[in-house]
């Protein structure tokens, strides 16, 4: 079903974690300890969905691009009983096609998504890190315009002036358009208030 993401306040906190790293070789855990000082990028994406597979090229320049700067973590919070091809082992066969090395984790209870207000894959953040790990919202939206049927080329725009503008030490002051993807799959009979 298609989804956009939902309105969050900017300047939300980046709530703790510990979830499983599905691109690690033994699955270890990744906390919110482990982030380093730089700003992050944050996603939730998934294997099999056809807007995050028209958008993994792209993915994948902005963590070249943006690795000195910016850190970035991905994240699949679709229940794999009703989705296997999401299980942690089809994540890192992903990550591993797309020469993704930067921490893809697992939601495995969906608790981190609820609390982020994750509706969709994809659904981007972008968190200001403001010293001694304090990550405050600064940008929720879309990549760019782009989409699997509408033949705008994948250039992630709006993450790149977002990222830009938090580099410079500036506001971002374009509109912060929602994201369009597949909704998350939700575990039957536990799906969050706002899904309908």
């Amino acid at each position: 079903m298609k989804t956009n993401s939902l309105d969050i306040e900017i300047g939300t906190s980046l709530p703790n974690f510990e979830l499983i790293n599905a691109n690690s070789l033994n699955n270890e855990k990744f906390s919110f300890s482990d982030l380093d000082d730089r700003h992050l990028f944050l996603m939730f994406i998934c294997a099999h969905c056809p807007f995050v597979k028209h958008l993994e090229k792209q993915i994948t320049e902005l963590y070249m691009d943006f690795q000195d700067n910016v850190q970035i973590i991905a994240i699949s919070s679709n229940d794999i009983n009703t989705h296997p091809a999401d299980s942690p082992e089809n994540l890192r066969n992903q990550a591993k096609k797309n020469n993704w090395h930067f921490p893809y984790l697992f939601d495995e209870d969906q608790s981190f998504a609820k609390t982020l207000k994750a509706a969709c894959t994809p659904d981007f953040y972008i968190f200001s890190n403001k010293g001694n790990s304090n990550f405050s919202l600064f940008y929720h939206g879309q990549l760019d315009d782009s989409r699997p049927s509408n033949n705008i080329p994948v250039t992630g725009v709006d993450i790149r002036a977002a990222v830009k503008a938090l580099n410079d030490g500036l506001s971002y002051n374009r509109q912060q358009i929602p994201s369009l993807g597949c909704n998350i799959k939700w575990t039957p009979g536990k799906e969050p208030d706002w899904f309908s």
